[in-house]
Formats: C-alpha cells, sequence, structure tokens
C-alpha cells in the first residue's frame, strides 16, 4: 500500500481549512529540505540552518512570489515523523493555501494520506500505538477530562504500564524456557515458577481495562433524548441546557416537528442532546414521522428525560419505568404542583437546573467504577480487546500452573499474553492493524 511507503515526500494542510490569519502546510521525507531550499528565498539557506530553526523567506515558482512565510526546518530525526521534515507558514486567505497546495506536487511530493504523518513516526520508532491513538483522541476531545486524559496517554503513561508488565511477563517466559530447556538434558534444577509475579500483572491489566467504560464515556460522550407530550417545555430545557436559543419555543402545540441535536458537556461529560416531536396521536404525515424518528432515537439514549406539565402531566410508564429514565416536572415557576418521583424545573427561573444536571451526571456514571483523578485512563477498544486477550491468557497461565500441567502448556498462555500487550503497544502488528488505526486520523496529521 502506498501509505506504507516512506520513500516518498509528502505534504498536507495542517491546519483546519478555512480563512485565518496563518495555515501550517506540513512537509515529511528524506530529501524534502533539499528539495524546499531550492525554492525557498531567503537570507539564510534551508540546508544550512539547524534543526528546530524557523526562518523567513518567500516561496518561489520561477520568477513568481506564490508567498511570503516561515519555514520551520526539522533535521535528524528531531521532527514530529522521526525524518527530514519543514512546516511552512503561510497567510491564510484560501487562495494563498491553495497556491502552495497546488505548487507543491510540480516539485515531486505526493499528498499525504490519513494518518500518514502519525504512521511514519510510528514506522520511525517517535511513538508507540498508544501514543498514536493518543494524538485522534486528543484532537477530538470534546471535554476537559478527556482532554487530560488523552495528553497522559500521549505522553506515554499508558506505554510505560505496559511495557513495565510486558518486560515481567518476559521475566516469566524466560524462567519457563530456561526449566524447559533443561529438562531436554534431564538435570531440570529446582526453579520455583513466579506465580505472584503473573498475579501482579493481571491486577496492573485489570486496574488499567477496568478504566474504559469511564474512558468511553469522557472520550465518546453520551446521548441524552428529551422526551415527553407536546407542550411538556422540551425545547425550553433544550435551550437551557445550550445556553442559547436553538429550538423554536411557542405555546402552540407540534412546534418541534423533528429532532434537532447539539452537543453541550455536563460535569465534564460531552453530550449530544436531542430535542425530539411531542408524543401524541396526530393525522398529520409530517409531524407523524417525526415522532416516529423520535422514538427510535429512544432505543439508542444513554439516558431519556421524560417532561411533563404538573398542570396536565401525560404519562407514559413504559417510559418512565425504563431505568436511563430520569422524570422531570417542568413549569415550576407557574405551577406549585409536584409529581411524586419527578425532579422539578424551570426553564424561566432556572430552579431546579442544578439538581438535574447532578442526577444526569449520576445516571451516566451508574455502575462505573472510581476512577481517582490522575488515574491512568483507556477510551479505545482495541486497546481494552488488547487488554481482555491478555488478562484471559496469564488466568489461564496460573489455572495451569496450579493444575500442575506442563510447562509446554503454560508457555503457551504466556506467549499469547505477550503478544496481546505487543499488539497493544505495537511491538507486533500487521497492516491491517496499522491500517485501522491510522486511516482514521485527519489528514496532516
Amino acid at each position: 500500500m502506498e501509505i506504507y511507503s516512506t520513500d516518498d515526500i509528502i505534504y498536507a494542510l495542517a491546519t483546519p481549512w478555512g480563512t485565518g490569519a496563518l495555515s501550517v502546510i506540513r512537509v515529511s521525507g528524506q530529501g524534502c529540505i533539499d528539495m524546499l531550499s531550492s525554492v525557498f528565498k531567503s537570507r539564510k539557506k534551508l540546508t544550512s540552518v539547524s534543526s528546530g530553526t524557523a526562518v523567513y523567506g518567500s516561496l518561489v515558482n520561477g520568477k513568481d512570489i506564490i508567498d511570503n512565510c516561515i519555514a520551520t526546518v526539522w533535521k535528524d530525526g528531531h521532527g514530529y515523523t522521526g525524518e527530514d521534515a519543514v512546516e511552512l507558514s503561510c497567510h491564510g486567505g484560501l487562495q494563498t493555501v491553495e497556491a502552495v497546495l497546488e505548487f507543491l506536487p510540480t516539485l515531486g511530493m505526493r499528498q499525504a494520506s490519513r494518518g500518514e504523518f502519525s504512521l511514519r513516526a510510528f514506522l520511525h520508532g517517535k511513538m508507540d500505538l498508544t501514543r498514536a491513538e493518543a494524538v485522534r483522541e486528543l484532537i477530538d476531545s470534546r471535554s476537559e477530562s478527556a482532554r487530560a486524559t488523552a495528553l497522559g496517554r500521549l505522553e506515554g503513561n499508558l506505554e510505560k504500564q505496559i511495557r513495565a508488565v510486558r518486560d515481567d511477563i518476559l521475566n516469566v517466559m524466560g524462567t519457563v524456557e530456561v526449566q524447559l530447556d533443561y529438562a531436554e538434558d534431564e538435570t531440570e534444577p529446582d526453579i520455583e515458577f513466579p506465580v505472584q509475579t503473573v498475579r501482579t500483572a493481571v491486577e496492573s491489566l485489570n486496574a488499567i481495562r477496568a478504566t474504559y467504560r469511564t474512558g468511553k464515556l469522557y472520550g465518546q460522550g453520551a446521548r441524552i433524548v428529551l422526551a415527553g407530550a407536546v407542550n411538556a417545555g422540551k425545547s425550553s430545557l433544550f435551550n437551557r441546557m445550550l445556553r442559547e436559543e436553538r429550538s423554536i419555543v411557542s405555546s402552540r402545540e407540534g412546534t418541534t416537528r423533528d429532532f434537532i441535536e447539539a452537543q453541550c458537556v455536563i460535569d465534564g461529560i460531552p453530550v449530544r442532546l436531542y430535542d425530539t416531536a411531542g408524543l401524541r396521536d396526530s393525522s398529520d404525515d409530517i409531524e407523524e414521522e417525526g415522532i416516529r424518528r423520535s422514538r427510535l432515537l429512544f432505543e439508542q439514549a444513554d439516558v431519556i428525560l421524560w417532561l411533563a406539565d404538573p398542570q396536565n402531566p401525560v404519562r407514559d410508564s413504559a417510559i418512565e419505568n425504563d431505568p436511563r429514565c430520569i422524570c422531570v416536572a417542568t413549569k415550576s415557576d407557574v405551577s406549585d404542583k409536584d409529581i411524586e418521583g419527578f425532579l422539578s424545573f424551570s426553564s424561566v427561573t432556572g430552579k431546579g437546573y442544578d439538581e438535574l444536571c447532578r442526577a444526569i451526571s449520576a445516571k451516566l456514571r451508574e455502575g462505573l467504577p472510581p476512577v481517582p483523578e490522575g488515574t491512568l485512563v483507556i477510551q479505545s477498544a482495541r486497546q481494552k480487546e488488547c487488554l481482555d486477550r491478555a488478562c484471559q491468557a496469564l488466568e489461564e497461565t496460573l489455572e495451569h500452573v496450579e493444575e500442575g500441567l506442563s510447562l509446554d502448556i503454560v508457555s503457551i498462555d504466556i506467549r499469547e499474553a505477550l503478544d496481546a500487550l505487543g499488539e497493544l503497544t505495537g511491538e507486533v502488528t500487521t497492516d491491517d492493524i496499522l491500517e485501522n488505526i491510522f486511516s482514521n486520523f485527519c489528514v496532516g496529521k
């Protein structure tokens, strides 16, 4: 595959496409500094400056100046990819960016594929797979918690713990292999199997994989659906949670005829919020379709907020008894009536809003183990699957040792654990694994 070739020079826009003060175009590949030096006019040649130096000059096509920009040069493996690289900080106008991007392939470069810069960093030993995945997770983070945990993984906290466990298991494997080798000579020494080392490894790996659901919640977020009869106050609560007038609020029934979605953060948890059509029997085809779509959203929701007007409450036992449901009595500013089992809320005064947010947070965290601040957290399904395989193999190792089975069988269990941990960090990998990871990156990273 073209993406696995590191012989050619690649380029891509590293900043978002759009108008701004500056746009950064990243170039990487052996020989790229020499190639750009011939078309970058400045007081200092790019080939003569040390790594990490920023040079101001003009990118030219013959006698024509494409743009006045700053070229930051990376040499001797000091750049992001571990190979020669140049980052061009150009003016951020769309015409300028297009002109530079159209010029670079005329020099013999090609546009990078998704994740190709990070893939090259991995292939050149600049990062393992856990750090590479953290790059994408950091870019995609939608809450402070997700950002902080992704940054920790990018700094290598997961890699260090996995490698430490893998080193311990390698030592266990060495002990087993020594005994197998001596057995062939019928002079097997009395070496005790390091059971405690394996148990400690299982405990460490279990502690990491137990954080997956928490990491997934803070990284990928949750779906919250607002449901209820027409004119129950769904759109008003939707606007309150977004802190903007996103949904139309009207006393006229059936104002919302299809669902509206938006993103917000509740207690550090990124949320995709859905305002749905009011539930009722309707002869209007369009409204009926909106109601059908709303009911489909209920099936996908992590939390359902069932809203009812206490002055004219419409109840739905099936939804209210759903374990994902939080019942809310709205319009408390105009009614002193309570509904048993319902939280009280007013979109006008905001009364009850903090309590509702706490209830939502508690519902989303239900069943999650406590994760102290600063704890290593994972959110990658791939990493969780590798940890599951490693733990299962090590638990089978302990069972087989306890049962007194031969070391040949025990060594197979240990090897499976080592392979799973090696796959997690990238010491053991395949083209399919790399493609699945890096093809999900944005272009330019």
